[in-house]
């Protein structure tokens, strides 16, 4: 077929449940051109209609494909060698959760597994699991929403491919977020501040968070806190261009204290500004657990 110009496609799949209708409307919130449930046998088909259509308006094709493809599944890994061997970059995104996230969110919405109309969920979940096995062993990037709530979700999404097709800026996402509320799952790196001194122990400061002049004032005057993000800015400062030249167009940094209020919240702040002063790099920071009690 005749190639349209080079595209960024990213190929959404995942568990039923585990987020893709959230994650396919980022995408197209953030200029993507989106396609839900396609027939992967049709992707070529597609990208020729583009490529004698909508060339010059579609840049970025986002797809969703799932277990509802049936017996097409088994085209997929297939299809995605074929539009990369066109020269398009292609990202395979996979969306996973536990399976008991995955029961809870069916028993709350009273939805029918749609692998499983007429059975359990647990048995829709295990077919649709072992459907899904070849698709996420080629996964690019595997999402695990289990402890996500839609805004994160939609975040870790924008973060990752809200950037302009062409770009060659790097966005970074600086999210603070606490060990006790687990690792944000979109980590691409992630440094542990629970050695710092621990406002949470002050009084007069517990109450309020990082973001509050008072507690990070404290936070970054400790000495231990500045000798580590002057080491971490110089780590950076190697990495990101590193990150850049590799054809990265995002990088998440997460940031953890114990629960996610403070010092890694003070501290997220801190390299936010340091960063946006020192690279061409646009940096958005993100406080996922600081309203947790």
């Amino acid at each position: 077929m005749a190639a349209p110009d080079r595209l960024r496609i990213v190929l959404l799949t995942g568990m039923s449940g585990s987020g893709k209708s959230t994650a396919i409307r980022a995408l197209e919130d953030a200029g993507w051109f989106c396609i839900d449930n396609l027939p992967v046998v049709l992707v070529p088909k597609l990208l020729e209609l583009v490529a004698h259509g909508g060339g010059d308006e579609v840049h970025r094709l986002a797809l969703v494909i799932d277990a509802r493809e049936g017996h097409f599944l088994e085209r997929t890994p297939q299809a995605v060698e074929e539009v990369r061997k066109e020269g398009h970059k292609l990202d395979v995104v996979f969306l996973d959760c536990t399976d008991e996230a995955l029961h809870r969110r069916f028993s709350e919405t009273r939805r029918r597994h749609p692998i499983a109309p007429d059975s359990t969920v647990q048995e829709g979940i295990a077919r649709e699991r072992k459907m899904l096995e070849n698709i996420r062993a080629i996964a690019d990037v595997v999402v695990d929403t289990t402890r996500m709530n839609v805004h994160e979700l939609r975040d870790a999404i924008t973060a990752r491919f809200g950037a302009a097709e062409g770009s060659d800026s790097l966005n970074v996402t600086l999210v603070s977020f606490g060990f006790r509320h687990g690792i944000p799952g979109s980590s691409d790196l992630v440094f542990d501040v629970r050695f710092l001194p621990n406002p949470y122990f002050v009084e007069g400061l517990k109450p309020h968070p990082g973001t509050d002049p008072r507690v990070s004032e404290w936070v970054l005057e400790r000495p231990a806190t500045r000798e580590f993000i002057e080491r971490l800015e110089e780590l950076l400062g190697f990495l990101i261009p590193q990150y850049r030249s590799e054809g990265k167009s995002y990088l998440t940094i997460s940031i953890g204290c114990t629960g996610g209020r403070h010092r890694s919240v003070a501290l997220a702040e801190e390299l936010a500004k340091r960063l946006s002063a020192k690279h061409p790099t646009k940096v958005k920071v993100t406080h996922r657990d600081v309203a947790k009690v």
